[in-house]
């Protein structure tokens, strides 16, 4: 699902307008974005967790040349889900191209 397909999913749930419901999207984007760079973590109780923690400098490798380089430090989002989003997502059943991944039948000769 993209952001106008989630859109159009709020509007018909919610029984507003696509106009509404993007602007009432992107406040709640901007706002969680604002909390986070304020450094502050947006905690939505059965949906998740959003916070930013510091991932550490580390040696790392160039692959194409093989030569050691220093990666920084720098600061990375987390998402924890909650609760009732991984029951939710636990209880989705499997596609069928999962099934559709069956061996092959060899022949067998006369």
């Amino acid at each position: 699902m993209n952001k106008t397909e989630l859109i159009e999913a709020i509007a018909t749930r919610s029984k507003t307008t696509k106009t509404e419901t993007t602007a009432m999207l992107n406040g709640l984007l901007e706002v969680i974005q604002e909390t986070m760079a304020s450094g502050n973590d947006v905690q939505l109780v059965g949906f998740g967790t959003f916070s930013v923690t510091e991932r550490a400098g580390r040696e790392g490798r160039n692959p194409a040349t093989g030569e050691t380089i220093t990666i920084p430090a720098k600061k990375v989002v987390k998402f924890k889900p909650g609760k009732a989003l991984s029951d939710a997502a636990a209880a989705v059943k499997k596609t069928n191209a999962a099934k559709s991944a069956k061996p092959k039948k060899t022949e067998k000769k006369k």
